[in-house]
């Protein structure tokens, strides 16, 4: 049987058939999930010789499907856009301009790294998915990451391709150590920890079965996962560059991501001190990004503060995140009728830059957002909080999301919001360009 013609454009790497031949496979395994009984009674029902025969079909047409799949998967550069087909029953052809493109992420996964290939993760404005090249060589992967970026920042289109990969100097490094004990003084893992070792236990005691304490412990053990040795994993070796092309974030030990943070694409800032972190000066860095550039929000997991803000100030220069903690001012003492306790872990403050809060006991989180990323401001009250003269402030930035400056005097409220709407406007107009390598 003749194959169809192949669509124009450049190939993936040959390993790609591999990574979807298991698509018939995974569909089987789903309806096995969903439909256990059904699929015990399908299993049960036939004979050794006939499940033998079942693989013997199977297997060369999940290997089929992943072989025709690539066959007929292309990516095309031209001057103006991205160009990626794919589909084998259902064609598709992505349009991705140059000009829309917000950052481009080389993923590494431990398997990919071991035949040498890599994935490249497009965020394009307008989309909340990710459009994906997957697998690439890794020598093809970064040229054509550097010939993107280069198109992007308006490069002629016959220089774009041998840009090359932007130089990159090293800011900061997280040591495994630092690492390791910033997230053994987080509360949530001893928090997770204590109920998925007593929890099951005592399920398994009262139920008699071990059936309901696995059920239990599968939840409070993924927690644990997440805040405890995931998290080790995914952040492993943090390393933070700075590049024309924007802010370069390298990390994670079995699965090695790479992100780019591309200039003036910054929406909002967090700086997180859980208590016990105080004592050692440490804090945690996340950033609001603009369509989803930086997919783990994060810019730095731990450091130190002096060496944390330094690197803030590369993102965002100009902005003092130390004047804007100070120019934080406490909330009314009748808060604490609205938030009792917790009332005093607000505060709101306002520089030159950016627009300031506060909150959090335990854990201290202060938010920033910069005048000219302000997309909108609100004022809200509700019933409790209005017998108490007290009002929010919502400041909505560009990625989607809301700094809010809480229990405020209802007077004060009011003037925030007029002020920072003329602070945004002019914010705007004096704002620096966003193009990447200028």
């Amino acid at each position: 049987m003749a194959l169809p013609k192949r669509p124009e454009g450049r190939r993936l790497h040959p390993v790609t058939p591999w990574r979807r031949a298991w698509a018939p496979v995974a569909a089987l395994l789903a309806f096995a999930v969903q439909n256990p009984d059904r699929a015990r009674e399908g299993a049960e029902s036939l004979s050794p010789g006939w499940l033998l025969a079942g693989l013997a079909v199977l297997l060369p047409a999940a290997a089929a499907y992943g072989f025709l799949s690539w066959w007929m998967t292309s990516y095309l550069v031209t001057d103006t856009e991205l160009r990626v087909r794919t589909g084998l029953l259902f064609r598709r052809v992505a349009h991705i301009r140059l000009d829309r493109l917000q950052a481009i992420d080389v993923g590494r996964p431990l398997l990919a790294r071991l035949v040498g290939v890599a994935k490249l993760k497009l965020d394009v404005v307008g989309t909340d998915k990710k459009d994906e090249l997957a697998f690439l060589s890794e020598r093809e992967a970064v040229a054509l990451r550097a010939e993107l970026l280069a198109r992007a920042a308006g490069m002629a289109p016959e220089a774009a391709p041998e840009a090359g990969e932007a130089p990159a100097r090293e800011l900061l490094r997280v040591d495994t150590r630092t690492l390791a004990v910033s997230l053994l003084l987080l509360g949530t893992t001893w928090g997770l920890l204590v109920p998925a070792a007593v929890v099951p236990v005592l399920v398994w005691w009262a139920s008699g079965s071990p059936w309901p304490a696995l059920a239990a412990a599968v939840p409070l053990l993924g927690g644990v996962w997440r805040n405890g040795l995931g998290r080790f994993l995914t952040e492993f070796d943090w390393v933070v560059a700075e590049s024309p092309d924007g802010v370069r974030i390298d990390h994670g030990l079995l699965d090695r991501a790479h992100s780019t943070v591309p200039p003036g694409r910054v929406q909002a800032v967090r700086i997180v001190e859980p208590w016990l972190w105080r004592r050692r000066g440490w804090v945690r860095v996340e950033l609001e990004v603009a369509a989803g550039g930086n997919e783990s929000g994060v810019l730095l997991p731990v450091a130190g503060r002096e060496a944390a803000l330094g690197v803030l100030g590369r993102i965002l220069p100009g902005v003092d995140p130390a004047r804007a903690e100070a120019s934080l001012t406490p909330v009314p003492r009748r808060a604490r009728w609205v938030l009792p306790l917790w009332w005093r872990g607000h505060g709101h403050g306002v520089t030159e830059s950016v627009f300031a809060s506060r909150r959090g006991l335990l854990c201290r989180t202060l938010s920033l957002v910069p005048h000219a990323k302000v997309q909108s401001v609100r004022l809200t009250q509700g019933p409790w909080a209005r017998a108490r003269g007290l009002a929010d402030v919502h400041v909505d930035h560009g990625a989607n999301g809301t700094v809010a400056a809480r229990l405020r005097d209802a007077e004060e409220a009011r003037a925030v919001v007029a002020a920072q709407a003329e602070r945004s406007r002019t914010g705007r107009r004096l704002a620096r360009p966003e193009r990447w390598l200028t």
